[in-house]
């Protein structure tokens, strides 16, 4: 199991990642909202609930002129299916979308991480490099509860 860059060359808007994990969308989903499994593989999470209007805030330590927050908004909540929010750091404005589907030998995990600007590629370029880090970080938290 990895969590594979899916995404295009050439293009500095859209980040794509994808898992073909041997778990059941309900696990995945579990490590995708409860807030300590949130903090073991992405960041601690103040505030989630899983309503859409929501607002919620990662927080971790500040790193260079990051204050280390994540500002975020519930958007859409399909339990075990979906799950998208905004994503807001400073002025830059974005979306992550995780979306589950089952296979016949676990969940095919999707995440889309969308609406970087022209101008912020070097943010692009942290946050492929922050969820592919942070994205087998899941993968080992989920094979370690297998």
């Amino acid at each position: 199991m990895s969590f594979a860059d899916e995404t295009a060359r050439e293009q500095y808007e859209t980040l794509s990642f994808e898992a073909e994990l041997r778990h059941p969308p309900q696990k995945v989903w579990r490590a995708l909202t409860d807030p300590v499994l949130l903090a073991e593989w992405l960041l601690p999470v103040f505030g989630m609930k899983l309503e859409p209007g929501t607002s919620f805030t990662f927080q971790t330590e500040p790193v260079g002129g990051w204050d280390g927050k994540v500002q975020c908004r519930m958007l859409e909540v399909e339990e075990h299916r979906k799950l998208r929010y905004s994503w807001v750091v400073g002025d830059m404005d974005t979306t992550v979308t995780f979306e589950l589907e089952p296979t016949s030998s676990g969940t095919h995990l999707s995440v889309v991480h969308d609406g970087f600007k022209s101008h912020q590629k070097q943010n692009f370029g942290g946050a492929r490099y922050g969820w592919r880090m942070m994205g087998e970080k899941l993968v080992a938290l989920l094979e370690k509860d297998a």
